[in-house]
């Protein structure tokens, strides 16, 4: 994904498996406070992996769009800051 930005994504339902439209990612756990350290996540050639720190199944859907996933809301959106800000 070089030259892309690469997504991150939360699972604030506890949900079991999340699907995403890309292979390469982060998984932050849950929004924070609850979050655990954001590891980057490549699933290579296979379609799923696990996140070792909260056990989310992360399943490859080529139908999903990178800024989407299913459940809708576990695309962690950044939040806009001062284009000042460095």
């Amino acid at each position: 994904m070089a030259g892309a930005v690469v997504p991150k994504f939360r699972n604030d339902d506890a949900v079991a498996v999340i699907e995403v439209g890309v292979k390469e990612f982060y998984c932050t756990g849950a929004s924070a406070p609850h979050d655990h350290p954001h590891v980057y996540l490549d699933m290579g050639g296979d379609t799923e992996t696990i996140c070792p720190y909260c056990s989310t199944v992360y399943r490859y859907n080529e139908k999903l769009a990178p800024t989407e996933s299913v459940p809708a809301g576990a695309i962690l959106v950044p939040e806009a800051t001062d284009p000042d800000r460095r």
